[in-house]
């Protein structure tokens, strides 16, 4: 029984041991690998530069469209475009009356 006791009592310790170690090396792992006040300056750096480009964004988005139209839309154009066309459909409608009198 001596001999017995004594396997078991080294077993426990064996047990014991292991599991000190994988507590050891479980505590640390996360705590070597994650540095707390880095992350935050990291979290912090990507916020500034998020919101200085969502920023950046508003600001073009506001120029681009308020030049989109302008750009694309010369009014001067237009009416001419509109005067032309007005012309058109009038000298089409005289000689289709033209035709019909005929």
């Amino acid at each position: 029984m001596d001999n017995q006791q004594q396997q078991q009592q080294a077993a426990r310790q064996r047990q014991q041991q292991a599991q000190q170690q994988a507590g050891q090396s479980y505590g640390t792992e996360f705590g070597s690998e994650t540095n707390a006040q880095q992350v935050r300056q990291q979290n912090q750096q990507s916020q500034q530069r998020n919101s200085q480009q969502g920023q950046q964004g508003q600001q073009q988005a506001g120029q681009s469209y308020g030049t989109e139209f302008g750009s694309e839309t010369n009014v001067q154009q237009v009416r001419q475009q509109n005067q032309q066309s007005q012309q058109r459909k009038s000298q089409q409608g005289q000689q289709g009356q033209q035709g019909q009198q005929q």
